[in-house]
């Protein structure tokens, strides 16, 4: 089955997983692009697309929902914005973005994993300083212009661990950070010409409806654990493959079959 295709139904589980969890899911489109070895170069562009129309109902449902801070997230955004329009410009050699993404894929799943395991803390927030939004949003913005990527995967955890943001709101903060910033990114790749794939009206289509399916779970409290287990295992296996895959003469799907 060639594969553009078949990406169709697993970018729609991809978009509903992650929306209900108050993300858009490029680290879930990198990977399944990964694991059906799309041409490098057109990766991240499509990241980006996917990421801006699932982050932006994501964004819809959370802040109608009054699960959000503008407090906490405006001076994260502001310093993040310019970094990810840089980043969108840079357009990686094949063999350092297979090496980037798939560390950044591993290092996401490492974060899921934390998510789903670490006991829930609904303790009053405490106010974010300043010189922590820069150093938040400074790093995550630029690496997720490179990548094709929101960053909002690195800012739910790190809102989490410093308790800068209470739990019901930091989705809504991460879903509309992921959009404007893959916006940014995106504007920044088009300055350096954008190639839509043909398929992509389709493939829009179908994280549409995951978006507004797994958002509206998002909002309304569904369990989000198990959820989080499966993305580290598909997080983890796609990370392994880019980065075994950066050796010309080994693939990752040389160790799941044998072939005499």
């Amino acid at each position: 089955m060639d594969p553009h295709f078949l990406a169709l139904p697993i970018f729609f589980c991809v978009a509903l997983l992650y929306s209900s969890v108050g993300h858009a899911g490029a680290s879930g489109y990198l990977a399944v692009m990964a694991l059906l070895s799309f041409a490098p170069e057109t990766i991240k562009p499509t990241s980006l697309v996917l990421n801006v129309a699932v982050a932006g109902i994501a964004s819809w449902r959370f802040l109608r929902a009054g699960c959000f801070s503008w407090k906490v997230f405006w001076p994260v955004a502001v310093v993040a914005l310019p970094l990810a329009f840089l980043g969108g410009r840079l357009q990686l050699p094949s063999r350092a973005f297979a090496v980037v993404a798939g560390v950044f894929l591993i290092a996401s799943a490492l974060l899921m994993a934390w998510r789903a395991l670490r006991k829930p803390e609904d303790r009053d927030p405490r106010p974010m300083p300043l010189f922590a939004s820069i150093g938040v949003g400074l790093p995550i913005g630029f690496l997720s212009g490179i990548i094709g990527v929101g960053g909002g995967i690195f800012l739910s955890p790190i809102l989490i661990a410093g308790r800068w943001a209470a739990l019901r709101h930091i989705s809504g903060i991460a879903a509309l950070f992921i959009f404007i910033n893959s916006l940014s990114g995106l504007a920044g790749r088009m300055t350096k010409g954008l190639e839509v794939h043909p398929f992509m009206p389709w493939w829009l289509l179908a994280v549409v409806a995951g978006g507004i399916i797994g958002s509206w779970l998002g909002v309304s409290r569904f369990g989000a654990r198990a959820i989080l287990i499966a993305l580290f295992l598909v997080l983890t296996t796609a990370g392994m493959k880019l980065l075994f895959a950066v050796d010309g003469r080994l693939s990752f799907s040389d160790f799941l079959i044998f072939t005499p």
